[in-house]
């Protein structure tokens, strides 16, 4: 019989000892079904995220993105008011609202005025050209005091 110390063992190779570090790291054959759920909650994760991401671009409701709005926008939500629509059924509100311009399609204005011809990117328009007219009115007091402090430097009497 031959001592067990003499017995000839199987060569440690490249392998066995790639799967020993596996082992200890976690990604041995006994960790299969945890990474299993890891990879299952992974692809739900960007799924939903996927398709809320879809959603947003594509919606069918276009008041209701979520994207962020504009500050301005934000600032002057106060003017708009909301919309009372009448109850299904009652013909003599219904009437009413139709006769004061409730038709599908119309944007109600600031204190409840009615503009039809109104949208996203001339609201947009609007409000950059809002913003042109202050800094342009900016520039000009700033161009005008510099002028009077001029003006007043070499003594010239301004009121």
């Amino acid at each position: 019989m031959v001592r067990k110390r003499f017995q000839a063992q199987e060569p440690k190779t490249g392998l066995y000892y790639a799967q020993n570090f596996l082992k200890k790291i976690g990604l041995g054959k006994e960790n299969y079904y945890f990474w299993k759920q890891i990879g299952k909650a992974l692809l739900c994760t960007y799924a939903i995220a996927g398709a809320v991401w879809l959603y947003n671009e594509t919606s069918p409701l276009g008041w209701w993105t979520l994207k962020p709005r504009p500050k301005e926008e934000w600032e002057l939500a106060h003017l708009y008011e909301y919309r009372q629509f009448p109850y299904p059924g009652d013909e003599e509100a219904m009437q009413e609202f139709i006769a004061k311009g409730g038709m599908i399609g119309t944007t109600i204005g600031p204190k409840g005025t009615i503009e039809t011809d109104k949208d996203a990117l001339n609201y947009q328009k609007q409000l950059q050209d809002k913003k042109f007219e202050q800094e342009a009115l900016k520039m000009w007091m700033r161009m005008r005091n510099e002028v009077i402090a001029e003006l007043q430097e070499q003594d010239f009497d301004l009121e």
